[in-house]
C-alpha cells in the first residue's frame, strides 16, 4: 500500500488494515527484502534508518524511496502507439457488481439548543448548577 491516501491525507489505511486482519505491518519502506516466510523493511525516520523483520502475510507501506521509475524511450513510446488497444466490456469479468449495502434511512440530525460561552470557571460551575443541574 501507499502511505498516503488521496482523501485526507491521514496515513492510516495501512496500520487500520493491519490491525483489522491481525497481520505485522511495517511502514514507510524505503527497501523490501524476502526471505522465506519473513520479510525484512528497512525505513527512515527522522532520527535514522530502522529494519524490521516481519513473518508473512504482512501489510507494508511504502515510501517514495522504494523504486526509481523508468521512463520510457521515444522509440518505445512510438512503438506503443502501433500496437493494439484491448478494450474489456466490464460484462465479460464475471463480476457481481450488485449493491451489497443498503440505505434504511437518511434523517437530519434533531435541532438542539445552541451553546453558550462562559469567561471563568466560577461562571461555568454556576451555569453546571443552576441550569443543566448537574453538580
Amino acid at each position: 500500500l501507499g502511505k498516503q491516501s488521496i482523501d485526507g491525507d491521514h496515513n492510516q489505511t495501512g496500520q487500520m488494515l493491519a490491525a483489522l486482519c491481525g497481520y505485522p505491518q511495517g511502514t514507510f519502506a524505503s527497501l523490501i527484502e524476502c526471505s522465506g516466510d519473513e520479510i525484512r523493511v528497512t525505513r527512515e525516520l527522522d532520527g535514522g534508518v530502522q529494519t524490521l523483520a516481519l513473518k508473512l502475510p504482512a501489510v507494508i507501506t511504502t515510501d517514495l524511496r522504494l523504486n526509481q521509475p523508468r521512463y520510457p524511450t521515444m522509440p518505445n513510446i512510438m512503438r506503443a502507439r502501433q500496437k493494439p488497444l484491448v478494450v474489456t466490456e466490464l460484462a465479460d469479468l464475471g463480476l457481481n457488481l450488485q449493491p451489497r449495502l443498503q440505505t434504511l434511512s437518511v434523517d437530519a440530525p434533531k435541532v438542539r439548543q445552541q451553546g453558550i460561552k462562559v469567561s471563568s470557571v466560577a461562571e461555568l460551575v454556576e451555569k453546571l448548577r443552576q441550569e443543566a443541574k448537574v453538580l
